[in-house]
């Protein structure tokens, strides 16, 4: 019984590891776009929005909702990062021909900021402890 067990459960491993790299990469992609979306706001003159858990934990919260919520935060994170790699792109050599990036700059910060408010519609908010952890 252990053995048959054993070659049922054995496809679901490679899907169950391909489940948790997603994820992962997709925190991460979140995270590194906060930190572009930092530096625009920078090139723009605005001021960044202070750290919020909110915002810091959305990839935990899509994983814990799962669904098509979770699969167009995940699409919607990865078009997120698809804009932002040319815009700052853009800024970038702007600002080396000695150029002021502030007007463009301003226009990305806009619209990174749509899209992050946009994908936290996706999640509801949680309690002050943040979205639901389990071991």
């Amino acid at each position: 019984m252990s053995a048959q067990f054993a070659r049922e459960s054995a496809p679901a491993e490679p899907v169950r590891q391909h489940l948790k790299s997603g994820a992962q990469q997709t925190s991460v992609t979140w995270a590194a776009l906060q930190d572009v979306g930092a530096a625009v706001a920078a090139m723009a003159g605005a001021v960044p929005d202070k750290p919020d858990p909110r915002i810091r934990n959305l990839p935990a919260q899509l994983r814990d909702i799962g669904g098509w919520q979770r699969d167009l935060g995940e699409r919607a994170i990865d078009d997120l990062a698809a804009v932002m790699r040319p815009g700052v792109a853009a800024l970038l050599a702007v600002t080396a021909r000695g150029q002021d990036p502030a007007h463009a700059a301003q226009r990305l910060w806009a619209e990174f900021c749509s899209a992050r408010d946009a994908l936290l519609a996706l999640a509801p908010e949680h309690g002050s402890m943040g979205p639901r952890r389990s071991a």
